[in-house]
């Protein structure tokens, strides 16, 4: 089969090589995709740009994608031979990811996906959907709550706009950059948006919630947001957190002691199986029934794979990216 890979970290032009490997066959307990779309995030880049030490001699990158399975191993219901299927954690902990013609991994990562949901789509789901899933419905959820989600036009933080105004939230608030984001947002079911280039955010909260703040703030990039995210929090609130640039953590621990704040974090990869299967359940179920919108900003086919990463790299896309196989 035709796979892209890379042998050592560096940047995607330099290290990004197709090959020719041998077809992989399943292994008991597994499934091999025929792979139709494959998902480029933050941490595939990141990997391959050497964030991590090499977990292997080669590595086909992509946790995420989606595809029709071809072949099963032993135990696996010879039934799902030839359902389409959405894939998690394809490259987490393994070799062979999913920006191949085919990838075998465990039938529990390859979830049906739902009759007439597009391939794109699928492969989206993984980590952005996931992540987004469990940031709304972890301890307890936001029913009843007001809820900030940091960069709510984002490839994540699109879904859990929806998501939070879906599962009861009493308030949804979104931080974006501009106007397109905005728009992005609201027609996501924010209540309402902030511009944090132009507008003073904790001002506008306060405003918002008539200076209580808000009892969520689901975040991003705690790095650069952390000190503004404990500004508006009500005490007692808790601060949700996915992910951080690669920087220090600056936090002034007299607000947190003095206003009880929860921090919580949360790698969608890590997921307890019990919490993974609720996130993916609650999925299913909207995907089935078409009520999600989905922010695929970006289409390109397998062999543009260089470009791929160095878009999802220098931060100019406004959603996801996909890339067909």
């Amino acid at each position: 089969m035709k796979a892209w890979s890379y042998e050592k970290t560096g940047p995607a032009a330099d290290v990004l090589r197709l090959t020719e490997l041998p077809t992989p066959e399943p292994g008991p307990g597994e499934v091999r995709v025929r792979i139709e779309w494959s998902g480029v995030n933050p941490s595939d880049v990141k990997s391959r740009g050497g964030l991590r030490p090499m977990p292997f001699p080669r590595v086909i990158p992509h946790s995420d994608g989606s595809g029709t399975i071809d072949a099963i191993g032993a135990g696996v219901d010879a039934a799902r031979v030839g359902q389409r299927v959405w894939l998690w954690n394809a490259a987490w902990g393994r070799p062979h990811g999913t920006a191949a013609e085919c990838c075998c991994l465990p039938a529990a990562q390859a979830v049906p996906l739902p009759d007439g949901v597009p391939g794109e789509v699928g492969a989206c789901m993984g980590i952005p959907g996931l992540t987004a899933m469990h940031a709304v419905l972890m301890d307890g959820g936001v029913a009843g709550r007001r809820v900030l989600v940091a960069g709510g036009a984002g490839a994540v933080g699109h879904y859990v706009v929806q998501l939070a105004s879906r599962f009861g939230a009493a308030q949804v608030i979104s931080t974006v950059s501009s106007a397109e984001k905005a728009r992005l947002a609201l027609d996501a079911g924010a209540d309402h948006v902030i511009d944090y280039k132009t507008e003073p955010v904790v001002e506008r909260v306060r405003e918002l919630t008539g200076g209580r703040g808000v009892d969520r703030v689901i975040e991003l990039d705690l790095a650069v947001n952390g000190r503004l995210d404990l500004d508006l929090l009500r005490p007692g609130g808790e601060l949700v957190v996915y992910g951080s640039s690669p920087r220090p953590l600056d936090l002034p621990f007299a607000v947190l002691l003095s206003k009880n704040l929860q921090l919580k974090f949360f790698m969608v990869y890590h997921l307890e199986a019990a919490d993974r299967a609720r996130a993916t359940d609650a999925l299913q179920r909207l995907l089935a029934r078409g009520e999600l919108q989905h922010n695929i900003a970006d289409r390109r086919p397998l062999a543009e794979i260089v470009q791929a990463h160095e878009a999802v790299e220098g931060g100019r896309l406004v959603g996801n990216l996909v890339l067909k196989a």
